[in-house]
């Protein structure tokens, strides 16, 4: 079955076209590689090799790129592409075709000579493999492979001043074949150093090539532009180190696979030792990268797009050090892992794939950090950083997923895990809500739960610009109300499974349901009210659509059906459903510009992809399940297909414009779009 992509040169007749779809690959522990499919680093964060010190955090930029140059005699073909102030190198002029089948590849020829590049990343380490096959023609000639190296925080660039770094070659014989080793090291990044080995090749150092007030500084290269970042009002410039590179002679009609394979390495022989000693060429790290998620794959229905979805699923979970357990990265590239973002994601990543183990860790990870009855909103990217605890829901939806956990694993030992390592953290949750903790988060007399306050912004519409609260929703908010009753009743469900008194549950909840259908319905638009505080805020946003979608829920059928209409009307776009309804006043249309005014936009209109889950639940639910149905949810689902064709292949970017969405924005690829995306397909679609 056919789950690769292949792009052909009318994917990339320009720079600007060619720098829209990029690749992501991942290595189980928050390091990463990523670029676009003409070969350009359009990112702060492109690179080959983004290595993860701390797992998943205290990530750095390793090696940025491997550049390739392609000589005959007399004449010189410069495959790079890249944008300088002023200037674009065009190297993707040689290219004819990229593809991405589990791995990427480029397909480069020159006059007769083809040179095909493919990336792949060692599971659990620090360490890129790129593999070389050449194929000559019918004249000599050499291939240049240029090594680029910007050792940096990962979201940070390089200043020329930071140039050079300490380096060394050794050039040896292996075979009859020149082969060779360089280590480079940074004082960015003491107590570790650089390693890449290349299978054939002489290193050549570039410091001996003659310049002159016309000719680059071979060393360095200088001020590359991402044009991405750009676009978003960032207009920094990075500086690359380049001291060496390898030259490989291909006679004509020769054929050679070479590996180069790049990693980073602790001084230390400890067993935190970032990466192991474990010798593989490249293209053995490339097999076992595909093998790998070929049995990801296997575990998914017969059928093509959800296989796709299994494999964009695994790149977010991955080895969390501190707790030795599995966790979930909330979006590439920047986030860390995200208690709300985790707990909306787990079901999609970890259940609908067949991953038990995995959704065991990550339930059992966040349990070791409840404070006050509430897991971690965020983790930050440093692992000397204390996580932070200001979110109202996270411990809400970690109900959900306890829940459809147990209706997914079936088994003794699933039932033995909730009771024994998790049960007990629920029930601390419940009670730290009714009676009070952080943030002023507490159970109001009528059983509803309230928080927030000033400058709180706890729900996940949760922006704030210096002093000002985009979207305050201090007080009572639908989606925690929805969320704190089906709590209780999984509360209910799993003390009557373990032999437990379950009626204050029961008492509770039925107190919940009145209390929430009394205040929260909106007669007058037929559908709820998004926040109750010191009035009554009739904004049309989609969190009541939880209120729908959760498996417990409080309204009557002719009202869950009123909701989703209202949603459809409202917020539903291609690509998930809008913050705010469109002709709503302050209705922001495009997620564009600077942060200030991104922020602005983020929950005033712009598009969030994971809400077409629940959209899609609600939508199925409330028709029933019809196939009529369940064609128009395959429908919605065929867009995200579309979708990942697009932006980050394989991937479902974070958020959209509101009006007219097409173009993905924020994180390239996000935990719970795909999670939610791949969970109402094969729950609601596939059923």
């Amino acid at each position: 079955m056919d789950t690769g992509y292949r792009f052909g040169r009318n994917a990339f007749r320009t720079y600007e076209e060619g720098i829209e779809r990029e690749w992501l690959l991942t290595n189980g522990i928050g390091g990463f590689a990523n670029c676009s499919i003409i070969g350009a680093n359009h990112r702060i964060f492109s690179g080959y090799l983004i290595a993860s010190l701390n797992p998943p955090v205290d990530r750095y930029m390793i090696l940025k790129n491997i550049r390739e140059m392609v000589q005959f005699e007399g004449e010189e073909h410069d495959l790079a592409a890249q944008e300088y102030p002023g200037e674009i190198r065009e190297g993707y002029r040689y290219l004819n075709a990229f593809t991405f089948d589990c791995l990427p590849t480029y397909r480069y020829q020159v006059k007769d000579v083809t040179l095909t590049k493919t990336i792949a990343m060692a599971y659990g380490e620090n360490k890129t493999a790129i593999c070389y096959e050449l194929k000559g023609g019918m004249e000599d000639a050499t291939i240049h492979l240029i090594p680029e190296f910007s050792i940096r925080p990962f979201d940070t660039v390089c200043e020329k001043s930071e140039m050079p770094y300490e380096t060394a070659v050794e050039n040896r014989w292996k075979n009859g074949t020149p082969c060779g080793t360089m280590t480079v090291k940074s004082t960015k990044l003491p107590g570790y150093q650089v390693i890449l080995q290349t299978s054939e090749g002489r290193f050549y150092n570039r410091a001996n090539k003659k310049t002159s007030m016309a000719t680059p500084n071979f060393l360095v290269e200088e001020d590359e532009v991402f044009r991405m970042d750009v676009r978003t009002g960032n207009r920094n410039v990075d500086f690359g180190a380049t001291p060496y590179e390898i030259i490989i002679k291909l006679k004509k009609g020769q054929r050679k696979r070479i590996s180069v394979i790049c990693a980073l390495k602790s001084d230390c022989n400890s067993p935190d030792a970032v990466s192991s000693s474990r010798e593989m060429d490249a293209f053995s790290i490339a097999d076992s990268y595909k093998q790998r998620m070929n049995q990801v794959m296997d575990r998914m229905p017969d059928d093509s797009l959800a296989r796709r979805l299994a494999m964009a699923a695994d790149a977010f979970i991955v080895k969390r050090r501190t707790t030795g357990l599995k966790t979930i990265l909330a979006g590439y590239p920047w986030f860390s892992d995200w208690g709300r973002d985790t707990m909306i994601a787990l079901p999609g990543l970890t259940l609908v794939t067949k991953r038990f183990d995995d959704a065991r860790d990550i339930l059992e990870s966040f349990s070791k950090y409840i404070s006050q009855g509430m897991i971690p909103n965020v983790f930050p990217n440093t692992a000397s950083d204390e996580p932070q605890y200001n979110t109202i829901d996270a411990s809400l939806w970690y109900f959900y997923s306890v829940d459809r956990y147990l209706a997914y694993d079936q088994t003794k030992e699933g039932e033995s895990f909730i009771k024994e390592r998790i049960y007990p953290s629920l029930k601390e949750i419940i009670t730290s809500y009714q009676s009070g903790t952080r943030y002023g988060i507490h159970m109001d007399d009528d059983g509803l739960i309230t928080g927030g306050s000033n400058l709180d912004q706890l729900t996940w519409m949760d922006v704030r610009v210096g002093d000002k609260v985009v979207t305050p929703r201090h007080g009572k908010a639908v989606e925690i109300n929805a969320l704190w009753y089906n709590a209780l009743c999984v509360m209910k469900k799993l003390s009557e499974r373990f032999g437990e008194e379950a009626s204050d549950y029961n008492v509770l909840a039925n107190k919940v349901k009145v209390s929430f259908c009394e205040q929260f319905w909106n007669e007058k638009e037929g559908c709820l009210y998004d926040v109750i505080g010191e009035e009554k805020d009739d904004s049309i946003r989609p969190n009541q659509i939880f209120a729908v979608s959760l498996p417990y829920t409080m309204l009557e059928e002719e009202q869950e059906r009123s909701i989703v209409e209202v949603v459809s009307k409202n917020l539903y776009t291609t690509y998930g459903l809008c913050s705010l309804k469109r002709d709503d006043p302050r209705f922001q249309p495009e997620y564009t510009g600077k942060l200030w005014k991104r922020d602005m936009a983020y929950h005033m209109g712009t598009a969030w992809a994971y809400l077409t889950g629940p959209f899609i639940t609600a939508y199925c639910k409330v028709h029933n399940y019809s196939e009529d149905a369940r064609t128009e949810a395959r429908e919605m689902i065929a867009c995200f297909q579309d979708h990942m064709s697009d932006g980050c292949i394989n991937g479902i970017a974070e958020i959209f414009d509101g009006a007219y969405p097409c173009t993905s924005r924020g994180c390239y690829t996000q935990a719970w779009s795909v999670g939610e995306i791949l969970r109402a397909y094969v729950e609601d679609v596939m059923r």
